[in-house]
């Protein structure tokens, strides 16, 4: 399935996106790695956790303004 031309845009709540989401997901589901996945994020300590999840924000375009931030640690790499 091919993704929308640039004329065929169908701004937020686009339909063709959400049904390739919808059929990756049941695809993923059903192919029985959902306990696999799972298995190996809980092997995940808290620390590697609390690291992954800062350099994701790092790179987030925008924060979120209703978020409370401390930013009195120093920034990881």
């Amino acid at each position: 399935m091919g993704y929308a031309k640039q004329n065929d845009m169908q701004g937020e709540g686009d339909r063709e996106s959400a049904k390739r989401y919808n059929e990756s997901t049941k695809e993923f589901v059903e192919s029985g790695k959902v306990k696999d996945a799972a298995e190996r994020a809980g092997e995940q300590s808290s620390d590697e956790a609390t690291t992954a999840e800062r350099k994701g924000k790092a790179r987030a375009k925008e924060f979120d303004p209703q978020v409370k931030r401390d930013f009195s640690e120093g920034e990881d790499s």
